[in-house]
């Protein structure tokens, strides 16, 4: 059985070494959101509004929660669920839990040496973590030090460059190849002149104070970054380094991907031998294409509402990509913060869910400690949730056990 007797918020119950409490900070935490408000706490400005924020009015941000909201459960009862297992199968691999840790840009922005503190602590729990096309550090490293990393890449709009990209990748070990297709163009994210964010980001008077005014970041991320491993650049975009994150002169590269196609996920399919994955997809015909492309699975998401404002929420669309995807599997991501949602995207016809922001936040907050705590509390809360519901593994769930207004399902 895969219960939490003791409360999660006590202890530390890392795989491999011995049950140690919690730090003070992180005991205090008791959901994905509580990292939310404690971060906005610890982080810069510029770098808080980057991860928080979404495009144009937050119409696609607000409605990935609404539509979790919308659903309710229909639980059985009397039901022995002394049996629970969390377990599921993906790509022929046995993950711990049915959700992962999406991918994330410049992580190592929040946490010092954020892409490997995540990928650290997914492996460590045996879920799988999606190192981000735009991270700060190398993808060779972060594999190295977690060897079942998954990679996204942005495309670049050169197929030579694609090629390139896709080799180093290969070459380095990584198995999993995401690609992210929602960005034909960059998104309109006022939040980030708001907020004083840009990439790079450029000197000036107001982030010197953004920064002086979060000291333990300034020293315990930024400057020992510095200090341990120079200035960071993007990394993992092209096959060659990127820009710098900081720098008065230097333009980052948005090579132009409005001219994409199908066409470059069949050059990508021929020459990548493991699973393929699109990430980005809302309408069922783009399902139906991927699967006769050959992609091996698909990721239903709205980019947690940072690209198209106004894109309907991953949940509405999901169970219309389930039936055109046939035998792909379908995965999700966007709003997921409870256990419940994690079993609601289930119940739609999901395999997995991928959580990003929530994974995030707890790095900043505590670094690998804090995300291996944020794991627990959200497996904590789906093995809660399937006692309740009255289900022992996670493939029981199904739409027969939601409400909205009127069954749902059979």
């Amino acid at each position: 059985m895969t219960s939490s007797a003791l409360p999660a918020s006590h202890t530390d119950n890392t795989p491999g070494v011995a049950a140690r409490p919690l730090s003070r900070t992180l005991a205090r935490m008791l959901s994905l959101d509580d990292f939310e408000a404690a971060a906005r706490r610890s982080l810069p400005r510029p770098i808080f509004g980057y991860v928080a924020g979404a495009a144009e009015d937050n119409q696609s941000l607000q409605d990935n929660r609404r539509a979790f909201a919308q659903y309710g459960f229909t639980p059985r009862v009397l039901v022995d669920v002394s049996q629970r297992t969390q377990r599921t199968e993906l790509f022929g691999r046995q993950y711990a839990a049915p959700f992962g840790i999406a991918p994330m840009g410049i992580s190592a922005l929040s946490a010092y040496r954020g892409d490997v503190v995540l990928a650290r602590a997914a492996q460590d729990a045996n879920i799988p973590a999606i190192l981000s096309g735009t991270s700060l550090i190398p993808l060779e490293d972060v594999i190295q030090q977690a060897p079942a990393t998954w990679f996204q890449a942005y495309l670049p709009g050169d197929p030579a460059k694609i090629d390139a990209l896709v080799t180093r990748a290969r070459n380095a070990g990584y198995e999993t190849l995401v690609l992210t297709v929602d960005i034909p163009v960059s998104a309109n994210r006022e939040n980030n002149v708001r907020t004083g964010f840009s990439t790079p980001l450029k000197p000036s008077l107001r982030l010197a104070w953004d920064g002086l005014t979060r000291p333990r970041w300034l020293a315990g991320t930024f400057l020992r970054t510095l200090l341990a491993h120079g200035m960071p650049h993007f990394e993992n975009s092209f096959a060659t380094r990127g820009a710098p994150i900081v720098s008065s002169s230097v333009l980052r590269d948005f090579s132009a991907r409005d001219h994409l196609s199908w066409e470059h996920v069949a050059r990508i399919r021929r020459q990548w031998h493991g699973p393929l994955i699109i990430k980005g997809i809302l309408h069922p015909q783009d399902a139906a294409l991927a699967r006769q492309h050959g992609v091996d699975g698909v990721i239903v998401s709205n980019h947690g509402g940072r690209q198209l404002d106004g894109a309907i929420s991953p949940l509405r669309a999901l169970p219309g990509v389930v039936d055109a995807a046939g035998d792909m599997t379908v995965m999700m991501d966007s709003g997921v913060r409870r256990g419940g949602d994690v079993l609601k995207a289930l119940a739609l016809g999901a395999r997995f869910v991928f959580v990003g922001r929530p994974f995030n936040y707890a790095a900043a907050v505590g670094g690998q400690a804090g995300v291996a705590h944020a794991i627990k509390l959200l497996q904590a809360e789906v093995d809660r949730n399937m006692a309740m519901l009255g289900i022992n593994s996670v493939q029981e769930m199904h739409a027969g056990l939601l409400w909205r207004d009127a069954p749902v399902g059979p």
